[in-house]
Formats: C-alpha cells, sequence, structure tokens
C-alpha cells in the first residue's frame, strides 16, 4: 500500500501558504498563479489554517466583503485535518471523504511536509489499479 509520503515523493512537497494578515485578494491571485483550490495559512513555520476558494465564495462574495481589505485570518478555516505521512492513500481518501475535504495537509510532527488534494489521491488510486489488472491479465495470459 503506497503512502502519503511515496506519493509526495513523486507529486512533489511543494507547499503553497500565505500569512493569516495577508489579504484574500493576495491568497485569491496566489491560488490562480499557482493553479491550487487552497493555500495553507502559516504564521512563520506553524501551520495556523487552510484558506480555498469555497472560503472566499462563502465568506466574501457571498458575505459582501472586499477581498483587498478583508484579511485571510478572518475567512480561514482555523480546525485543520491533517495526515501522518505514513498514512496509505487509502486512509487518506477516507479522512478526506469522512470529513467533506478536499486538500490534506501532511505534517511530521508539527512540520508540515507536503499537501494532497483529493485528484491527487485519486489518480494514484487509478493507477494502482491499473498496475493490478495490467499483473493480473499478464499472469492469465502467460
Amino acid at each position: 500500500m503506497t503512502t502519503l509520503s511515496e506519493l509526495l515523493a513523486t507529486k512533489g512537497r511543494d507547499v503553497m501558504s500565505i500569512a493569516p494578515d495577508d489579504s484574500v485578494f493576495s491568497a485569491i491571485e496566489a491560488m490562480a498563479k499557482h493553479g491550487v483550490g487552497a493555500l495553507l495559512v502559516m504564521d512563520d513555520d506553524k501551520l495556523v489554517g487552510i484558506v480555498s476558494e469555497r472560503d472566499y465564495a462563502r465568506k466574501v462574495i457571498l458575505a459582501g466583503r472586499s477581498s483587498k481589505e478583508t484579511p485571510v485570518r478572518a475567512i480561514m478555516s482555523s480546525k485543520v485535518i491533517c495526515a501522518e505521512p505514513s498514512r496509505t492513500i487509502q486512509e487518506g481518501m477516507a479522512i478526506m471523504t469522512e470529513r467533506k475535504i478536499r486538500h490534506l495537509p501532511v505534517l511530521e510532527g508539527a512540520k508540515v511536509v507536503g499537501v494532497v488534494s483529493i485528484g491527487d489521491l485519486v489518480k494514484a488510486i487509478i493507477a494502482a489499479q491499473k498496475h493490478t489488472i495490467e499483473q493480473l491479465e499478464r499472469y492469465v495470459s502467460g
């Protein structure tokens, strides 16, 4: 079973983040620039929250706030669900499905070592299933 650590070794460990006092506008700009749907909110090296496009839509646009004047800390989710690098992809998928989240920070102790998205996990599961099918086909035809 593939672990989140192994997935991050292939996918990359880059973490896109923003400071809690930065504007929501800056967060949305960064998400667009990097092609991601969420940013970790970091205070120095400490994970203090996560902010997503969904937070922006619900807590800024629908609330009639200004994205240039609203700080990220006002709309971020501060209770961040995380996983350890030793967790399997299937365990990561179960956490994300149960908690209805799309981004899962991976922490080793208190240190962020990467982030996986639901898309990352789905791709990894499909690749593993494809490999299993190929192995079974070779076995049956060999």
